[in-house]
């Protein structure tokens, strides 16, 4: 299934069933009274964040949702049945915008399984004429019609909700990091935007099985992504909804002048796309450093430590400083979770 994370798509709440005009035809009852019945309310449209769906690709097929019409009152005082409620399952981290003319504006947030939106609410039914009798107007010959439920352009964004966001310059081994510390099986490749969609994993940790990890491999970024540079900012929004950053630099894009410049250079991307990512927690670990000697390995050490920075030195391929990085990415987890919710971003 191709990974999705925007669609635009109708709703229309049901139509409300229209009041009945009746009157009592019974032997011995020649002024039985009005007896019409009132109209079903159309049905809503409500949308659900759901935990098995991944993407919006679902709505790429198919546009146009309407909930079930209410059916018409009748004689005898009998009510029409409401309409159908329709349900729209979205994926976790969904977002709603309303569509106008001239703008968009923010309906909705589902950040976690199970939260409901009710998007588009259906019509009211009419009321029968038994309804208006009163005791002036005895016998009234008319009823209500139903009214129209609400109609609704949207659209839909996927902000996907992540522990950790695996952020770097394209080819910096995301997607092989990812497959060697969780079940998730990512395209890999040694050539630049391998990942063309963000790839979910799961660390499950080996003392406690009930705590979770979820990994995010972001799409590598590019100097000018804040502005649709390389895969742009199609991608970024993903950065937001992660408790914090694992920030991967690969050994060949070091040089001897500035080894660390690849930080710098997707750092200020984040800063450029939102301010607030300038400031996300994150854990940096340069990768794939069976490819250097080891006196070139040592010198980067040296030179970490000598800048006050901390960083980690990992081969994703081979497992080495694999243990080391991920201990540190669990202590930074349980310490954000305490403090910040997941899907807290700024909307």
């Amino acid at each position: 299934m191709r990974f999705i994370d925007e669609a635009e798509i109708t709703l229309q709440g049901g139509r409300g069933g229209a009041g009945c005009v009746a009157f009592r035809r019974e032997k011995f009852l020649p002024f039985g009274g009005p007896s019409g019945g009132d109209g079903g309310d159309g049905g809503d449209v409500i949308l659900r964040a759901s935990s098995k769906l991944l993407s919006l690709y679902d709505f790429r097929l198919k546009h146009n949702y309407a909930a079930g019409n209410g059916r018409p009152g009748e004689g005898s005082q009998r009510h029409g049945r409401k309409g159908e409620d329709l349900i729209l399952d979205l994926p976790v981290g969904a977002q709603i915008f309303a569509l106008t003319d001239n703008e968009e504006h923010l309906l909705a947030d589902l950040p976690e399984a199970g939260a409901e939106f009710l998007a588009a609410k259906g019509g009211r039914g009419g009321k029968g004429n038994e309804f208006f009798k009163t005791a002036t107007q005895r016998a009234p010959r008319f009823a209500q019609p139903g009214e129209e439920g609400e109609f609704l352009r949207l659209r839909l964004e996927l902000k996907i909700l992540a522990d950790c966001g695996i952020i770097g310059l394209p080819n910096a081994g995301k997607s092989t990091f990812i497959a060697a510390v969780s079940a998730a099986r990512p395209k890999i490749a040694p050539y630049p935007f391998t990942t063309l969609a963000p790839n979910l994993g799961v660390i499950v940790h080996e003392e406690d099985l009930d705590r979770r990890m979820v990994l995010a491999d972001i799409p590598g970024l590019v100097e000018g992504a804040h502005r649709g540079g390389g895969l742009g900012h199609r991608f970024l929004k993903h950065v937001e909804r992660t408790r914090f950053l694992l920030h991967l630099l690969s050994a060949e894009d070091l040089n001897l002048d500035d080894p660390w410049a690849g930080f710098a250079l997707v750092n200020e991307e984040l800063r450029l796309f939102d301010a607030d990512l300038a400031v996300r927690p994150q854990v940096e670990a340069v990768n794939k450093i069976d490819l250097l000697s080891p006196e070139a390995l040592e010198a980067l050490r040296f030179r970490a430590t000598k800048e006050k920075r901390r960083i980690f030195f990992v081969s994703a391929t081979e497992g080495g400083g694999l243990d080391e990085l991920l201990e540190e990415m669990w202590r930074l987890r349980d310490e954000l979770t305490l403090n910040r919710p997941l899907g807290y971003a700024r909307l």
